[in-house]
């Protein structure tokens, strides 16, 4: 799961494994000789687990008194995530009511690690209940390996909480660092601390250490002598114009690699060039800045923190060796491998044997008690440097400076380096000199110092990204429900785009942006859900929401403005494990618990289930009806409340006491002149979104009268296509709500003779099959049986009986065909129909079925051109 699920709206990152345990059923874990001792011996850290009765140690006696072993690999796969370095606490396992089956549920911080723990936990589990050795500690070092791999850097995952602090949406674009905050036209992406606003000139421009010592000296800016070195001839010369100390460096460098510094003899120069040519072909050789090195943050070119940065070091104590102290450093909890923890581990490197050798020392030499050694010639945190905090000491001018050398290169996010006697006085010549300008710098030395104040760094660069207070959303309504979503999430784009939104939608049929296909297929999820939130041109979204899609992996995003729930109804049941109306109704609930607390659930107050989602969410809600008089929607609107409903042949908002009269029904043509009643209540949520999205009622009436059903329009929905001798109307009808919908329309059309083209899809149980059958024999004077390509695992014959048992279970003796083919099935209705008959097509692929008829078309066109 990655959004808001079937399991939880809140802890929307979750591993769902469904587990046959039935060998286990009849031997809960006090059954299971010495099963509590040998797993408490592998895992002892299980101790500190607790269960539903919230006390430590809980789980550890629910062993001792029998449990599941599906509870316990719950636990387990948390356990050993947290024993990675994975903060993750939710867990629930439940029945499925299959015998020995069960739906195991815990949080993950990384999926990779997530699924990893979630099958050793089973491994493990079972080699502790068989009485197998298990290597659980390997697992965990896994785990370790998978999680540096994925956490955020300590820069990234500042600027991360901040956003979400701000309730700012954060989706990972890739297995680096690159993140989009927000959505939409609103939308900000960022790596590390480069932001998508960064001028890509500057960083470029910055990368050059010789342009940037040389555009800082032309601005005026105290800036280190040196010169460019290729090779040994020309170092060679420098030694000649630069008088030592020296600093060495590549010319393009970062994080302190190829630097030496401090370097007073012609011995150290060649090794120091020749570590720095490892980097850059092309090397910076100037003068040493006596003094202190300081990092200046600046942001959005105001300065936020400096600080003070010191090279990794070690103190005696008269005891250990150079190589032991090292080795104790790197034990502090605070220091880790590359930028994984707000320290580094510090490296026995080319820099730090060469220091010991300057010392005469070697890694073997006990350190005299107090002595303070310098490991390295930079004071980088990357190598291991640490931090103070200083930034409340900085003289004014120093201040002026940072802010100027930013805008210079105009830099957004910028780090300046300086070597300094000290930053409460100004930095000119003689009290010492710009060293380097850095994109992307690094956080951690201002959010975590070893010394002072911790800086708030990450809301400077929020603030810049999200002006005002802003969130980066865009709208979002999400639509769900058994039939009708597709139809009302079209509807409801359709008056946006007239209210002059840019709009993405998604829907069984595609994704669109502003009317053009992006892509042609079922869409419902939540993969094309974040398709449509990651275009940067889309202000609107409009997103169908199917079950399937739900159950996968959740919603695409974590919270929208305006939910709709069309209805439940019978479909899809058995699969997934839904198994009920209620079962189905809990899934479609997601969507309206995921508004916001100030957005709009939009519920139908004609359905039951759909209506008591109203005690389930927090947000708003607003209801709507085919019934006026409906007791729930007066009561709603006597207590303040917004509803929709048809009244006296015109669709009515009330607000409270307020009402306004919308457009009459038969002025819609979505409605068929008011004939199809399903098509009437698919336009009543689309109404109150647009009333509640802002839309003035004028846009809204010109929507509804200019949204024509057609091929193109609503794919299909009730699209009609005319015959000489007779009408063809193709729908995707496929369960009993959307067949109830189709006898109340046909029961207001006048035809010598009612013909259905009826398919069924295999994954559906035996009586839903069945009950297709039925209803159609009940609305039609002759019924065509066609098969889906894809029966889903049962053979056409099969689907052919459980819908011939469906039509004999009525009173009704419709003629039958069976013609599997789609083609061949419409073909042979359309020819052999009579004057005035009316055909009604169930699609199976609905593109595929439009093209079909429209070839038909053509074909009868050209038979009939060619007779004349």
């Amino acid at each position: 799961m990655r959004g808001p699920n079937y399991w939880s709206n809140y802890r929307q990152k979750l591993i769902v494994m469904k587990l046959d345990l039935g060998k286990y059923e009849e031997l809960p874990t006090d059954k299971i000789p010495n099963f509590y001792e040998r797993i408490m011996r592998a895992l002892p850290s299980l101790y500190e687990h607790r269960c539903s009765e919230g006390k430590e140690g809980g789980l550890c006696e629910r062993m001792q008194e029998g449990t599941w072993l599906g509870h316990v690999i719950e636990h387990v796969a948390l356990e050993l995530q947290v024993l990675a370095g994975m903060d993750c606490g939710y867990g629930r396992t439940r029945s499925t009511g299959e015998y020995g089956v069960y739906k195991v549920v815990f949080s993950y911080l990384s999926e990779e690690a997530g699924l990893h723990a979630g099958k050793a936990a089973v491994e493990f589990v079972e080699a502790i209940a068989e009485k197998k050795p298990y290597d659980i500690k390997s697992v965990i070092e896994t785990l370790k390996e998978i999680w540096a791999d994925e956490m955020p850097g300590p820069s990234t995952q500042t600027i991360l909480d901040e956003a979400i602090r701000r309730n700012i949406p954060v989706t990972r674009l890739d297995d680096d660092s690159l993140y989009m905050l927000g959505y939409g036209k609103n939308q900000q992406l960022f790596r590390a601390t480069v932001m998508g606003t960064t001028n890509n000139l500057a960083v470029e421009s910055v990368a050059c250490k010789w342009f940037t010592k040389n555009m800082l000296h032309k601005a005026g800016v105290s800036v280190p002598k040196g010169v460019t070195v290729r090779n040994k001839t020309e170092l060679e010369e420098a030694m000649e114009e630069i008088p030592f100390p020296w600093v060495i460096k590549p010319i393009d460098g970062n994080h302190g690699r190829g630097i030496t510094a401090n370097i007073r003899n012609r011995e150290a120069v060649l090794k120091a060039a020749n570590q720095a040519w490892k980097v850059s072909d092309k090397i910076i050789v100037e003068e040493y800045v006596e003094g202190s090195d300081y990092r200046f943050l600046v942001i959005n070119y105001k300065l936020i923190a400096v600080a003070k940065r010191t090279p990794a070091c070690v103190t005696g104590n008269g005891k250990l060796t150079i190589r032991e102290l090292i080795a104790k450093e790197n034990e502090n909890p605070k220091r880790g491998s590359g930028h994984e923890k707000v320290l580094t581990k510090i490296k026995i490197d080319y820099d730090t044997k060469g220091l010991l050798k300057e010392a005469g020392l070697t890694l073997d030499d006990v350190l005299p008690l107090g002595k303070e050694l310098q490991l390295k010639k930079t004071a980088n945190l990357s190598t291991g440097g640490t931090s103070t905090d200083v930034t409340d000491n900085v003289h004014p001018y120093n201040v002026f400076l940072a802010e100027r050398i930013a805008r210079l290169f105009q830099l957004d996010v910028c780090g300046i380096d300086i070597m300094a006697k000290d930053v409460a006085y100004p930095v000119q010549r003689g009290n010492g000199a710009i060293i380097e300008v850095n994109a992307g710098p690094g956080f951690r030395m201002h959010t975590h110092p070893s010394n002072g104040t911790a800086r708030d760094v990450a809301k400077p660069v929020i603030d810049m990204l999200f002006p005002n207070g802003s969130n980066g959303r865009i709208p979002i309504v999400a639509v769900t429900g058994t039939n009708g979503k597709t139809t009302t999430t079209r509807l409801i784009a359709h008056i946006a785009q007239k209210s002059g939104k840019n709009v993405g939608y998604t829907t069984t049929e595609g994704i669109y942006i502003n009317g053009h296909t992006i892509l042609e297929g079922d869409c419902s999820g939540p993969q094309s859900a974040r398709t449509i939130l990651a275009d940067p041109i889309v202000d609107y979204a409009v997103l169908e929401c199917a079950r399937g899609g739900i159950l996968r992996s959740g919603l695409a995003f974590n919270e929208c403005d305006i939910s709709i729930v069309t209805n439940v109804t019978e479909d899809h049941l058995g699969l997934g494990d839904i198994h009920t109306l209620e079962d189905l109704a809990q899934v479609k609930e997601v969507v309206p618990r995921s508004t916001s607390d100030d957005g709009y659930a939009i519920l139908n107050a004609d359905d039951d289930l759909v209506y008591g989602m109203r005690k389930a969410v927090s947000s708003h809600v607003i209801l709507f009806s085919m019934d006026s008089a409906n007791e729930r929607v007066e009561n709603h609107c006597n207590n303040g409340g917004m509803a929709v409903f048809v009244q006296d042949g015109f669709f009515v908002v009330k607000n409270g006491e307020t009402v306004i009269r919308i457009l009459a029904v038969n002025r819609v043509p979505i409605t068929y002149g008011g004939k199809a009643e399903f098509m009437i209540a698919n336009v009543l949520p689309a109404i109150a979104a647009g009333i509640v999205s802002g839309f003035t009622i004028e846009d809204i009436r010109t929507g509804l009268a200019s949204f024509i059903p057609s091929p193109e329009m609503t794919p299909g929905r009730m699209n009609l296509f005319e015959f000489a001798h007779c009408q063809l109307m193709l729908d995707y009808a496929h369960n009993a709500s959307g067949f109830d919908g189709i006898q109340k329309y046909m029961e207001n059309v006048d035809a010598s003779s009612k013909i259905c083209i009826i398919g069924a899809t295999g994954d559906r149980r035996d009586m839903d099959i069945r009950n297709l059958g039925k209803y159609a024999a009940s609305i039609f004077d002759e019924i065509i049986i066609r098969h889906d390509k894809d029966n889903r695992g049962r053979p056409n014959e099969e689907m052919t009986q459980l819908i011939m048992e469906g039509i004999h279970s009525t009173n009704k003796n419709p003629r039958v065909e069976v013609i599997s083919d789609e083609a061949a099935a419409i073909e042979f209705a359309v020819r052999h129909a009579p004057q005035e008959a009316f055909i009604f097509v169930c699609a199976d692929h609905v593109k595929h079925s439009i093209e079909l008829v429209r070839k038909l078309q053509d074909k009868l066109l050209y038979s009939m051109s060619k007779v004349s």
